[in-house]
């Protein structure tokens, strides 16, 4: 458990970060040359690593599925995020993001046939989208281009949501690295030709191109290794469990670092997010009433 809970906290960190880099990239990249780049850079650290451990070899055997999962892993939601990011703050973002745990509590009724829409259940994802309601009526500049990116970013969880049910599957016959590799290579095949064609003429500043830089070896270089080892280790719930903690550590640096504003409705639209995934995922459940003992028959 240990173990768990420091890679979750360490894997916060580092994602809540990412939102913050994504804001710096954007005020000289479009969303697709970012994320493009970000993944090139990222299948360059991942690819090295494997060269050095002898295990590149491996990719030959994991499979068309495996790369074709970086689509809804990887190049869709990164995008989505990045744009939304355009009309709304990071912190923000974090925060729809965070609706990811219970878009896998809904998915897992059809995909993993281990979980039923119970009445709490029910109760934590009408929660939960009022969260997401507040959240987007919240911001200090609210217009019909913050409500879209904000549901932009809604969108990105249910990406990864599934990403994350089926790439679990793949757990079982790949070791982390590799799969992290293929959807990597997957993501970035797909992405690469929309960078390219939205590529600016001149190059980035130095701040935009650092952030590119941190977005690739950290958040999707370390960052995908440490959530695929989550989800090999503890599963694809338990894995999404880091969504809970990405609004605080996104908040906290957009608010020092960008200085970005917090409203209390932001917050509102925070708690009820939380509450409803945590009801909606199954984390929070009501005592059951102690059950009535039958007398011994004799």
């Amino acid at each position: 458990m240990r173990a768990y809970v420091t890679l979750l906290l360490l894997l916060a960190a580092i994602w809540g970060a990412s939102y913050m880099f994504i804001e710096i990239a954007l005020r000289d990249l479009e969303p697709t040359t970012l994320m493009a780049a970000r993944l090139v850079i990222a299948v360059a650290f991942i690819g090295a690593l494997m060269l050095v451990r002898g295990t590149l070899g491996r990719l030959r055997r994991a499979g068309r599925r495996a790369f074709a999962l970086g689509v809804i892993n990887s190049a869709l939601p990164f995008t989505l995020i990045a744009w939304g990011q355009k009309h709304i703050d990071s912190g923000v973002a974090a925060i729809a993001n965070a609706t990811m745990p219970l878009f896998v509590a809904i998915l897992a009724i059809w995909l993993a046939n281990s979980e039923r829409a119970t009445g709490v259940r029910v109760v934590g994802i009408g929660l939960g989208l009022a969260g997401v309601a507040v959240l987007t009526g919240a911001q200090p500049a609210v217009d019909r281009w913050a409500v879209i990116g904000t549901l932009a970013v809604v969108a990105a969880s249910v990406s990864y949501a599934l990403a994350g049910l089926l790439l679990q599957r793949e757990t079982d016959r790949l070791d982390p690295i590799t799969l992290s590799m293929a959807t990597t290579v997957g993501a970035s095949i797909v992405l690469l030709p929309f960078g390219i064609a939205q590529a600016p003429s001149e190059l980035p500043g130095w701040e935009a191109a650092a952030a590119v830089a941190a977005l690739g070896v950290a958040g999707t270089g370390l960052g995908i290794l440490m959530f695929m080892r989550l989800l090999s280790d503890y599963g694809s719930f338990r894995a999404g469990l880091v969504t809970y903690l990405l609004p605080v550590t996104a908040l906290l640096y957009g608010t020092l670092l960008l200085e970005e504003q917090i409203t209390a409705w932001m917050v509102v639209g925070l708690v009820l997010i939380l509450a409803g995934v945590a009801l909606g995922s199954g984390v929070l459940r009501p005592a059951r009433a102690p059950e009535a003992v039958e007398p011994a028959r004799t």
